[in-house]
This record gives structure tokens, C-alpha cells and sequence, in this order.
């Protein structure tokens, strides 16, 4: 019986190469929180957000969509997330409990996404071709609940790294959108465990996107 063919993807777009440059700015956005260079912290976080918005138009607006793409955005997002965190938590500007809860959450869902990747990667099971990510394997699609709570943490993050620039006192605001966000990340890490279309296998048929 002859082995079924490999399905590649050109994963080399300018989308995926925005993605990739909002990852690699995250440890100099951490710099410089750490540091008290909140003026350039703050332009690191515009230049996400902004390169967020582009890069999902152009992947829309081209049909330049890639199955890794779905795999690297959400990772941006967690590691600028996961920046923002440590960081913040570091200069006591968030509660340490708060980023226990975010960070825990996180590495739960990292862990079930490498058991994902293994079990839908199609035969043969090799070293190299786990990490091959032009050989797509799995969808993960974010559930409705952890869009908001993206959304959320995005906000706190943003708000509190911005918050020693601002004239005025924010902290009651901020404590309010803490416990928010607390209870969403909870909610979200939940929400995968009944999510029936969370995570869509992709067959050995599979057309990568033109």
C-alpha cells in the first residue's frame, strides 16, 4: 500500500513574518518594564497591537491563511502576554497571585497543545518532522470565552504598563479589572475541557490554503 502523500504549506508570508517580529520584541518590551522605560515600553506595545490588526488583514485580504499562522498568532499573543506578566509582577505594578493564575493557565494549555501536535501528527512520528510546521497536523481554535479574556488581559497589561504615565490614579480601576481578568482566565481554561470544536484534526487530504 503506498504511504500517503505529505501535505506541506508555504509558511514563509508576511504575515506569519509580522508575527514573528512581535515574538522577538517581547523580551526588549520586558527590558524595558524592568528598566522604567515605560515611554518605550508603551511604543512596543502599540507596535503589537498594530502589527496584530495588520497581519490578520493581510492574511485575509491575500488569502495568505496558513495553518501555522493559527498556531503563531496565539502564540504571540501568549508570549507577550507572559512578558507583560512576569515583568509587571516583578515590579509589584500586578498581585503575584494574579500572575500565578494567568501564567498557570498558560502553561496548562502549552502542555495539552504539544500532546495535540503529537497525537494528530500523521505517521511517521519523527523528531524532525514534530517540529516541522510546514507539515500541518491540527487546528486550535480559540473558544468564545478565551477571546474575551485575551481581550482582558490585553487591557490590564496595557493599562497597567501605560498606568505610571498617566496624570491621575487608576488603581481602584485596575484592581476592579484584576479580579476581572482572574476570573476569566479561570473561566477560559475551563471553557477547553467542554469545547467540542476547540481543536479540529486535519486530515492527510488536507488542501493548505492557495
Amino acid at each position: 500500500m503506498p504511504k500517503p502523500k505529505t501535505v506541506r504549506e508555504n509558511i514563509y508570508t508576511l504575515p506569519n513574518l509580522l508575527t514573528v517580529s512581535r515574538i522577538l520584541a517581547c523580551p526588549i518590551l520586558g527590558w524595558s518594564i524592568l528598566h522604567d522605560d515605560f515611554h518605550f515600553a508603551t511604543a512596543l506595545l502599540a507596535y503589537a497591537g498594530l502589527t496584530d490588526l495588520v497581519d490578520g488583514f493581510i492574511a485575509r485580504r491575500f488569502n495568505m491563511g496558513s495553518v501555522l499562522g493559527t498556531i503563531l498568532d496565539p502564540a504571540a499573543d501568549k508570549t507577550l502576554m507572559t512578558t507583560l506578566t512576569i515583568t509587571l509582577a516583578m515590579k509589584d505594578m500586578i498581585p503575584v497571585p494574579l500572575a500565578v493564575v494567568i501564567l498557570g493557565r498558560d502553561v496548562l494549555l502549552s502542555l495539552s497543545a504539544f500532546y495535540i501536535r503529537y497525537k494528530s501528527l500523521p505517521e511517521p512520528k519523527t523528531f524532525a518532522r514534530y517540529w516541522d510546521f510546514s507539515i500541518p497536523s491540527a487546528e486550535v481554535h480559540p473558544t468564545g470565552i478565551s477571546k474575551i479574556n485575551t481581550a482582558l488581559q490585553l487591557l490590564l497589561m496595557g493599562v497597567t504598563t501605560v498606568s505610571p504615565l498617566l496624570p491621575v490614579d487608576i488603581g481602584l480601576a485596575l484592581q476592579a479589572l484584576q479580579w476581572t481578568v482572574a476570573t476569566t482566565t479561570i473561566w477560559s481554561g475551563l471553557s477547553y475541557l467542554f469545547a467540542k470544536d476547540a481543536v479540529r484534526i486535519i486530515s492527510s487530504n488536507h488542501k493548505p490554503p492557495i
